[in-house]
């Protein structure tokens, strides 16, 4: 059976070491944090950028995402942008 967009979202919590969601939820700003260290988005504790920042820095180091662009950054991840963010940080 297919991932859900919800069991690839647990996934990437799990892979970043944040905990899995029962209930759907797109990611929070701590866990877009989580996974742009574990891509290497640059993405430090300190004076932490947005939401479509981030997003923005994951798409840029994430291959097979589209480059970010004005909508793009401010849309949460589809569900293949979710499957290759899967695969990068299960390789991390």
């Amino acid at each position: 059976m297919a991932k859900t967009v919800d069991d690839l979202r647990n996934e990437i919590r799990v892979a970043v070491g944040r905990f899995e969601r029962e209930a759907s939820a797109a990611f929070t700003k701590e866990e877009l944090a989580a996974v742009s260290e574990a891509v290497d988005a640059g993405v430090g504790a300190a004076g932490r950028p947005g939401k479509a920042e981030m997003r923005a820095g994951i798409r840029e180091r994430v291959d097979g995402l589209a480059d970010p662009d004005e909508e793009t950054e401010t849309q949460p991840f589809r569900k293949a942008d979710l499957e290759a963010i899967a695969a990068a940080v299960g390789q991390a």
